[in-house]
């Protein structure tokens, strides 16, 4: 939706024209400045900022692909919309090539032109979003390679730069999915252990008989496999980070060994009497509630008051809405480079809005993988909603999730299911009509009229009118 009064520029050499334009763009709440001389819409280009120039391509002296041209040189953000008389299918080939928007041709209706300057300009606007949210990526919503820009992530930025200064322990708690080593990483990054290494260990993957091996390392003979000394991850973290992912899932008889480490900071190989002193930090993580666990006997209480001397509650993605578009912003480009370096793709608005209304239960994992799913499945740079995955987009209208209601107004009850209704309605209509909005209203038994002005409000786009474009 626009915010502000956006200009459009018009240029054609005949005046009846350029008085229908202004009347019509006008109208849908645009500032509108014409021209019927192309010289001197030229120089209006050069002293003046416009958001879109629609021009015919026929005009003396200074034809219309001469105007685009013009302005790819001088402002090549600003779309460009050519109308003629004269379109051929070579000529609008030929236009789009050069950078045109779009191709109207005369006579038109004037739903058809309004329908090509709200898409060029909802397309610019989307442009300039996915600007403001690279910006914004490349500043203070990033922190490494953690994004975010709500309360609660900024908040936890605080924290990893608070906690990289000093060597105490961390425990990270989290749903899966929601970065807990990132978050690890990124203390570590930012402490003066970062030229150490960083071993991460998951400690639900290992099995309970060598578990114990992977963490201390043993000796030779140590058991039947041990065919010479090994050390284990503690000892080979030695000056950096050790990050024991869900470590929830540690069995008891090695908790206490941990305990012991973390009380001395020596490690003793398996099948070794000898200790080693071992300079690690220990980050750890889970997605489960260890204080309950202790009540259950599942976790040692002075272990956990070891590993808990700051703990760092990430939020999962639902309660993250306001990061949501950056994290997108961010993993379009992860996924774009890897397709092909450079390659360019954005989202419609449509696509935001599925992404916004999941819930993500597999919080930012999932939705990376949604993004590369639907990045491999798109075949140009628009990625709609039937590319993302089945999981996060449903073809149609469906049941809504239940709707929070307590505490409002009938008024605003209402009205909140309505909107709830809409939406997926009228996007499962417009897919059902491959985007002929004629063709909607019939499926739909509504006015034309007042279809399109609900598609306006929640900002879907009919791709076509083909049923009753000129003949």
């Amino acid at each position: 939706m626009k915010n502000r009064l956006e200009k459009i520029l018009i240029v054609d050499d005949e005046p009846g024209m350029c008085r229908l334009l202004e009347s019509v763009l006008g109208g849908e709440g645009y500032q509108v400045v014409s021209f019927q001389k192309p010289q001197e819409a030229l120089q209006a280009l050069e002293r003046t900022s416009f958001d879109l120039v629609v021009t015919d391509i026929r005009m003396p002296r200074v034809n219309g692909m001469q105007i685009l041209e013009a302005v790819r040189s001088q402002s090549p953000d600003i779309p460009v919309v050519l109308i003629t008389a004269f379109g051929t299918l070579e000529s609008a080939v030929q236009a789009m090539k050069q950078g045109a928007s779009d191709f109207v041709a005369k006579p038109f209706k004037n739903e058809q032109i309004k329908l090509a300057v709200n898409n060029a300009l909802e397309k610019q606007r989307l442009r300039d979003e996915n600007k403001r949210l690279k910006a914004e990526l490349a500043s203070r919503y990033q922190f490494g390679q953690i994004i975010g820009k709500s309360a609660k992530m900024q908040e936890t930025f605080q924290v990893i730069a608070q906690l990289a200064q000093s060597d105490v322990a961390v425990l990270i708690h989290g749903e899966s999915g929601t970065g807990k080593e990132i978050v690890s990483r990124a203390i570590h990054c930012n402490s003066s252990r970062s030229g150490k290494p960083f071993i991460p260990i998951h400690c639900g993957a290992l099995p309970e008989t060598l578990m114990e091996s992977e963490l201390f390392g043993h000796v030779k003979g140590a058991f039947t496999d041990a065919l010479k000394d090994r050390a284990g991850l503690l000892e080979s973290a030695e000056g950096g980070t050790v990050f024991l992912d869900e470590v929830g899932d540690m069995p008891l008889p090695l908790q206490v060994k941990l305990l012991r480490f973390l009380q001395d900071h020596e490690v003793r190989r398996v099948g070794s009497s000898e200790s080693r002193r071992v300079d690690v930090r220990v980050i750890a993580a889970t997605n489960k509630d260890l204080k309950q666990a202790v009540v259950e006997n599942k976790f040692r209480e002075d272990l956990y008051y070891r590993l808990a001397v700051v703990t760092i509650q990430l939020p999962p993605l639902r309660d993250r809405e306001d990061d949501i578009p950056l994290l997108v912003e961010h993993f379009l480009r992860k996924a774009a480079d890897k397709r092909a370096p450079r390659h360019h793709v954005e989202l419609d608005r449509a696509t935001m809005q599925s992404l916004l209304a999941h819930d993500w239960p597999g919080n930012i994992r999932e939705l990376e993988n949604a993004i590369e799913h639907a990045v491999a499945l798109t075949e140009g740079s628009a990625i709609t909603p039937q590319s993302l995955p089945r999981t996060v987009h449903r073809d149609g209208p469906s049941c809504p999730a239940p709707i929070p209601l307590k505490g409002l107004a009938y008024r605003d009850a209402k009205q909140k299911v309505l909107e709830s209704f809409e939406r997926p309605y009228l996007a499962g209509l417009l897919e059902q009509a491959k985007g002929n909005i004629t063709q909607a209203a019939h499926l739909a038994d509504m006015d034309r009229k007042n279809l399109y002005e609900l598609l306006k409000k929640y900002g879907l786009s009919p791709t076509q009118e083909t049923t009753d474009a000129p003949r």
